[in-house]
């Protein structure tokens, strides 16, 4: 065999096993990509994705579409080969394995939390474009969480509405503590309460709740303090509408659709068409107040909105930076720090005024 030939045999088959040797390490990493990207104005899974109902709605054009990133699995193990495509593709974007899996935490307990921080975002959704629109929102206490082998397991649930402590109207979260806390431990204390179900039901048939209970309990020491008494709930705030708003919207976790969620029930409740027919995405977390929060994987959500059509995204101001470094060629980043400055560049979009839209920089 010529020399030259044998060289390049030992190199071919050098080559081959590397690229066997790749495939077999794993390596600490993984991968995101562009996700799915779903107009909250339209429909998904045959479905709308916002229903509203009690409440005049207006027709709607265009697109506010919000994005997700695709990320492999907590329990996928990329090898070496496919980390080192993943650094070379300008679409993709690999990343420390613990990054998105922290090793403090299980799958299910991941799984939970961003299904939790899903139907928050929801929550909050409604009620920052309900404020935007001046329609009154109720508020009230109700039981967040009940800690295992607590005073309240299976007295107290998740979801009950909290009337009253020793017969002391309940207003805030912390009135719970305050009440529950002037007993020694050891000592019993009574709650009113709505049944969880029961709350759920009187809020989708728009009537008052029919049935209450009185739970009594028998406080118990708190793990930092023996002299404080405790019953093993945290209590937050529940929020009540005026008419049904529905998300459907399944497979997707998280709470960075906040903001487009909220722009679209404000377009449906609106006779002003808000885009104009122009196709925005976007992505932002909201609180009830309507301030927008920075999220994760800018970049692949700007790419994976371009590549559906957008031609505007509204871009949290703290992730404006990182999405202005590889902006994808056709794409307006927008900058958004509250629902309300969305509304206004909404306007000057559909008006065609591109050049007063605040942008964002590379920093």
């Amino acid at each position: 065999m010529p020399r030259r030939t044998a060289t390049m045999l030992a190199s071919l088959l050098s080559l081959i096993a590397l690229l066997c040797v790749g495939v077999l390490i794993p390596v600490p990493y993984a991968e995101m990509s562009p996700g799915p990207t779903v107009n909250t104005l339209g429909e998904h899974g045959g479905e709308p994705v916002l229903q509203i109902s009690g409440h005049k709605t207006y027709p709607t054009t265009g697109h506010l579409n919000m994005t997700t990133v695709r990320v492999t699995g907590s329990q996928y193990r990329m090898n070496l080969v496919e980390a080192l495509y993943g650094w070379l593709t300008h679409d993709n974007l690999v990343v420390p394995h613990s990054t998105l899996y922290p090793d403090d935490k299980s799958p299910d307990e991941l799984n939970q939390e961003t299904a939790e921080e899903f139907s928050q975002s929801q929550e909050s959704a409604k009620v920052a474009a309900l404020k935007q629109l001046g329609i009154p929102v109720g508020t009230r206490v109700i039981v967040s969480s009940v800690v295992k082998g607590s005073p309240a397991e299976g007295q107290l649930h998740a979801g009950d509405v909290i009337k009253a402590v020793d017969g002391q109207e309940v207003k805030e979260p912390g009135d719970v503590a305050a009440l529950v806390t002037k007993h020694q431990p050891g000592q019993k204390v009574s709650f009113l309460v709505v049944p969880a179900k029961e709350a759920a039901a009187a809020e989708k048939e728009k009537r008052q709740p029919k049935v209450e209970d009185t739970v009594s309990l028998v406080t118990t020491k708190a793990p930092d303090d023996a002299k404080r008494a405790i019953v093993g709930i945290q209590a937050g705030t529940d929020h009540t509408f005026p008419f049904s708003i529905n998300i459907k919207l399944a497979d997707v976790g998280g709470p960075s659709a906040g903001l487009m969620f909220a722009l679209g029930i404000v377009d449906k409740l609106t006779p002003d068409d808000l885009t104009g027919g122009k196709f925005v995405a976007g992505t932002g977390t909201i609180d009830d107040n309507g301030k927008v929060g920075p999220i994760g994987g800018i970049e692949m959500k700007t790419v994976g909105a371009r590549s559906k059509g957008a031609r505007y995204f509204l871009t949290p101001s703290d992730n404006c930076a990182a999405a202005a470094k590889d902006t994808p060629s056709g794409l307006t980043l927008v900058k958004v720090d509250t629902i309300g400055d969305a509304l206004k560049s909404l306007e000057k979009i559909r008006k065609g005024d591109s050049a007063g839209l605040p942008s964002c920089t590379a920093g």
